[in-house]
């Protein structure tokens, strides 16, 4: 398991607040039929489906940015500590977390589920609330991911752009027992 930074873990915060404000501006529609939601499906999977990609697209540049980040930090004249790999690691694996749901959420949600005459009209609240509810989810991790990103970047340009050789995350010479714990 990784160790979560102060930054992560407002980060992550930062998504879930994202992720409960989406959630509860559905919520607030009420209770709906099976009609409704049906039509209500209906007139959201576009859009659905649009976040879907749009996750997947910012996911994999983000993956690949990463290796960018990751040269400029090996190439930087002062040493970074383990901690702002652990950083960096734990945005690839949430990053990644978040690539593969949204791959695996466009697909389902391109099964054409409204055009279905088997499905019981019952059903389409359930399958209504659960894409609201995945589709928050996933807003509230690409949140996430954004201000992990944006944390290691303004370290990045605090230590490399800026010289700061007092920065939490610059390995001092004198400072090798806390770099060890």
């Amino acid at each position: 398991m990784i160790k979560l930074s102060k930054y992560n873990r407002r980060s992550l915060y930062g998504g879930l607040i994202a992720a409960v404000i989406t959630g509860t501006g559905v919520f607030l529609l009420g209770n709906i039929s099976g009609y409704e939601a049906k039509k209500l499906i209906t007139s959201s999977l576009p859009g659905i489906n649009m976040l879907c990609n749009t996750i997947v697209l910012a996911s994999a540049t983000i993956l690949a940015l990463l290796l960018t980040l990751l040269g400029i930090s090996s190439g930087s004249k002062s040493k970074l500590k383990q901690a702002h790999y652990t950083q960096v690691m734990a945005i690839a694996k949430l990053d990644t977390i978040l690539f593969v749901i949204a791959i695996i959420l466009f697909q389902i949600f391109n099964i054409p589920i409204t055009e279905s005459e088997e499905l019981p009209t019952t059903w389409y609240s359930t399958i209504y609330w659960a894409t609201l509810f995945l589709s928050s989810l996933l807003s509230g991790g690409m949140v996430s991911v954004i201000l992990m990103l944006y944390n290691t970047v303004i370290n990045m340009i605090k230590i490399v752009g800026l010289g700061d050789e007092d920065h939490p995350l610059v390995f001092q010479e004198d400072n090798i027992e806390e770099e060890n714990e």
